[in-house]
């Protein structure tokens, strides 16, 4: 054990004559441990957040999605379908068309997506498991799957039949030339069997149909697609997957990622973490400031002693180590403290879920070993920094 590092330990744990030194001494590490526990909760209540509003996307988006890098679709043939089943990584692929149409019931009009889906698509999205009221739609026929907020906005329910529930699409190369306006779309009649709910924002969007009814809509080749949704297995490596997927297609499509996908969402969420994160820090800082008061009134307290060491041969640099090596225990208990007390408040409010955000949802938190490393990495390089500056109040003018 260094002589430092004994004297500063004992500086720790030994209470001084001084009885506003020790609450000064006190205030300061209840500052460092508060900060922790708070900086930690609060990464862990973004994380919850995080996750919780991923779940969404995660739940309807497909691990990789291959789109036309031109225009609005492209062509899918029955080796490059074998190519893309035999690729390492993919458990199941889906072809889906996508085109924003003008949906009508009972005089509303509502203009969303119709997504178009072959029976493939419940191995690949869990939208299908997401059915507010109904069934999913059956192959080959005229069934759509449509979202809560789309059927709320059309006052429509399933199985009415005195009420069509209408769908346009605009005829391809027509536009403006059709002396009849309703001759430049295509109409056709659709049953509603189900209907979705995931998210406000995908309640809205999408109707999805069979793959087969939105080429005939749209007036697609049958092997004509204006995209293919892959679900690869767990810990498959994307890069690889997504180097071959272009490869089949002689790099003529663009491969998004679910975080490529849902890009803004992201961005959004990673600025929120990182904004609270300096916020806190922000608070640790000024709370640190107590730990610098305390350090330089133990050193005017331990004078005389320091003045003893130093006519006993103690260089200047040691006795300013022992002061910040003082610090930085400190701040390393603090942390530690602090730490665990986050710990039990994260993992008490996952467990008994003491603070609810509505009466049926519980506030989201996720435990984090990336959080806890983060907030010790804060806390211990703060107190360090604290500590080198109160440190350096050790001089040979003050000893002399």
């Amino acid at each position: 054990m260094s002589f430092p590092f004994y004297i500063a330990k004992r500086y720790v744990f030994s209470k001084s004559k001084n009885n506003a030194i020790n609450i000064i001494a006190k205030i300061a590490s209840g500052g460092i441990i508060v900060g922790a526990m708070a900086l930690f909760v609060v990464l862990s209540v973004f994380s919850g957040l995080r996750v919780f509003s991923l779940s969404f996307s995660n739940d309807f988006d497909p691990d990789l999605k291959v789109n036309p890098s031109i225009g609005k679709s492209f062509y899918i043939t029955t080796d490059q379908e074998k190519k893309i089943r035999n690729t390492e990584g993919v458990v199941d692929f889906s072809k889906i068309i996508e085109e924003r149409v003008l949906f009508s019931f009972d005089g509303k009009q509502q203009i969303s997506i119709l997504k178009g889906v072959d029976n493939n698509f419940k191995n690949v999205s869990k939208a299908s498991q997401k059915l507010f009221n109904g069934q999913w739609l059956k192959p080959e026929t005229y069934q759509v799957v449509v979202g809560y907020g789309i059927s709320e906005k059309l006052s429509m329910g399933l199985f009415d039949f005195n009420n069509a529930f209408e769908v346009k699409a605009p005829k391809p190369g027509i536009g403006d030339l059709a002396l009849n306006p309703e001759d430049s779309f295509n109409k056709s009649i659709l049953i509603p069997v189900g209907i979705y709910a995931i998210s406000d924002e995908l309640n809205s969007k999408y109707v999805f149909a069979d793959l087969g009814l939105a080429q005939e809509l749209l007036q697609y080749k049958t092997n004509q697609v204006s995209g293919i949704e892959l679900k690869l297995k767990p810990n498959s490596n994307e890069a690889e997957v997504i180097t071959k997927i272009e490869a089949i297609f002689n790099n003529k499509v663009d491969v998004k990622t679910r975080a490529e996908l849902n890009a803004t969402l992201h961005k959004m969420l990673n600025t929120e973490n990182i904004a609270v994160y300096l916020i806190f820090t922000l608070v640790i800082i000024i709370a640190l400031f107590n730990l610098i008061g305390a350090l330089i009134m133990m050193i005017l307290d331990k004078k005389a002693n320091l003045k003893t060491l130093y006519n006993l041969g103690t260089e200047v640099k040691d006795l300013r180590k022992v002061f910040l090596l003082q610090g930085s225990i400190l701040s390393i208990f603090g942390g530690i403290i602090g730490l665990v007390l986050g710990i039990i408040i994260v993992l008490i409010q996952q467990q008994f879920q003491l603070i609810m955000i509505n009466p049926t949802l519980a506030y989201p938190v996720e435990f984090s070993i990336l959080n806890v490393l983060i907030v010790f990495l804060t806390i211990v390089s703060l107190g360090i920094i604290a500590s080198f500056i109160a440190s350096s109040r050790v001089t040979k003018k003050l000893l002399d």
